[in-house]
């Protein structure tokens, strides 16, 4: 589950990491009252406004804009609130921004220049251990350093049995080049990092960019979080967090019927029972020489209810030209699917769209004579060759 900046950097000061301080606005008005509180708690006379968007990159989008006054913030508070934000991580029609996070300027002057630094906490999958990830390089795509400049890239292994050690944070520091004050701040803010980390069940923490401020704090100016779905039972707190205007309503949807499903862009939808199932009839449609529009797992209960239920989530998608069910029949049982096939298309009306139906498994051959029997539009198949041709025939 994907956070706003301010939430994120909630989690992340609930377990020590330093933050740069901010109030959360939804219009002009509570924007100017924001920053004239954190003018009064923190000094700051300058303020940052930030688009709260599920996507990265929104000062490029200008999402994200420095205020010199009151008046510049109700200005530009007035600007992003409502805009349709556009970056290299949305589609072409951008985000609705519905809030914004007001800031205090921690680019202040003093004894010494900030810096920026990237650091990110993530699983490393080929070792099957968390490490952390950082960059003298901040505020920049970590893509593009990895491209350019590899060598400016570190990485530290975390050892699942010790946990992150005072020596690998100290390492962490020395490598991005700090010393004094800077020092001991960077080596306090990494090793609360991996443990807000690890205690709130994160699949990634990114903070880009961590900065050293002119008086040698080291806070994070930014953060991207990103929850472990499966861990959130034990996180009541973090459920609330959840802001599904950000996420595909078609989604949205699908999750609250049970189904697992996650759109595309191709022009043939997808009703499989199993992961691996899907992934496999994924890569049908392909050779097929069609295009996925559709990642569906109906589950092991595919009665007549989620059957159509996930024929109408397919059916959202203008693009799709055919649907391809492909079950096998282990825990369910074909016939039922089968029923519940030729219910959902009486109970839906009229369906333009081609049906090719593949049933294998526990009472197949029943599931077979019911959708020959049924009089519908229905394409039935056995192997998978055979589900294919049909899939390519329609296309044509």
């Amino acid at each position: 589950m994907n956070l706003h900046e301010y939430q994120a950097k909630q989690i992340l000061n609930s377990f020590g990491v330093e933050i740069q301080r901010g109030i959360v606005a939804t219009t002009p008005e509570e924007a100017v009252a924001a920053a004239k509180k954190l003018t009064e708690d923190t000094g700051t006379g300058w303020h940052v406004l930030k688009a709260q968007v599920h996507a990265g990159g929104r000062g490029k989008g200008g999402g994200v804009k420095l205020a010199k006054s009151l008046d510049d913030v109700e200005r530009i508070a007035g600007e992003i609130i409502g805009m349709d934000l556009v970056t290299p991580q949305t589609s072409a029609e951008g985000k609705r921004v519905h809030q914004i996070l007001v800031t205090e300027d921690v680019y202040y002057p003093g004894d010494s220049e900030p810096e920026e630094y990237y650091m990110s906490v993530l699983l490393n999958r080929a070792t099957g251990r968390n490490m952390v990830m950082y960059s003298t390089e901040g505020g920049m795509d970590i893509e593009t350093v990895a491209e350019e400049t590899p060598h400016l890239i570190f990485h530290e292994e975390i050892d699942p049995a010790t946990g992150l050690l005072p020596f690998q944070a100290r390492k962490i520091a020395f490598n991005l080049g700090l010393s004094g004050m800077a020092f001991k701040q960077m080596t306090k803010f990494v090793t609360a990092l991996v443990s807000a980390y690890e205690k709130s069940d994160s699949a990634l923490f990114e903070i880009n960019p961590v900065l050293k401020t002119s008086d040698d704090k080291i806070i994070a100016v930014d953060a991207k979080v990103t929850l472990d779905a499966n861990a959130l039972y034990r996180h009541k707190d973090y459920i609330e967090m959840r802001d599904k205007r950000e996420e595909n309503p078609v989604e949205v949807e699908a999750g609250e019927v049970g189904l697992n499903y996650v759109d595309l862009d191709g022009n043939v939808g997808c009703m499989v029972n199993g992961a691996g199932l899907a992934m496999a009839t994924m890569d049908l449609i392909k050779q097929a020489g069609g295009e996925p529009a559709n990642f569906l797992d109906v589950g092991g209960t595919a009665d007549a209810e989620r059957v159509e239920a996930a024929f109408k989530l397919i059916l959202k998608d203008p693009n799709v030209k055919a649907i391809l069910v492909n079950i096998f029949g282990g825990i369910v049982r074909c016939d039922r699917v089968a029923q519940g096939i030729v219910d959902a298309y009486k109970n839906m009306g009229n369906i333009e769209v081609p049906i090719i139906v593949r049933l294998q498994g526990t009472n197949a051959d029943i599931a077979k004579e019911l959708i020959d029997g049924s009089g519908l539009d229905v394409q039935s198949a056995i192997e998978f060759q055979e589900a294919a041709d049909k899939v390519q025939a329609v296309l044509a």
